[in-house]
């Protein structure tokens, strides 16, 4: 992957990361998942930071405390690196624990720019 996607996948990341936190700030938790999910489907095809969206996710979750969320982002904490191993990853997944962890989903055109190699 080239340095010029990384950079792109890193600003992306810390500018989803920020808006999430925001919203859950602002008692909006709905839009708060909205920004995690979107910062996922980045994240999920390098091993760090895929981990690092579940430990988020699993953060807001047990702040809400909704277990079964929780408990959704645990066992995507185990099966994540495990995913990236292997590279058997489904691609646009929103990491969620409403969607299967297998389930390949639309990936957003916005996002699918952030991680078009074309564009280095």
């Amino acid at each position: 992957m080239a340095d010029s996607t990384r950079a792109r996948m890193a600003a992306f990341l810390t500018q989803e990361y920020r808006a999430a936190s925001l919203a859950e700030d602002t008692g909006r938790v709905e839009r708060a998942w909205h920004h995690l999910e979107r910062a996922h489907i980045v994240a999920q095809t390098l091993l760090w930071p895929h981990c690092q969206s579940h430990w988020k996710m699993l953060g807001l979750a047990l702040r809400q405390r909704d277990w079964r969320e929780a408990s959704g982002q645990i066992a995507r904490l185990g099966l994540a690196p495990l995913g990236n191993l292997t590279g058997r990853l489904p691609i646009g997944n929103t990491g969620r624990s409403d969607v299967s962890a297998f389930a390949r989903m639309e990936i957003p055109s916005d996002i699918r720019a952030v991680l078009d190699p074309t564009l280095d």
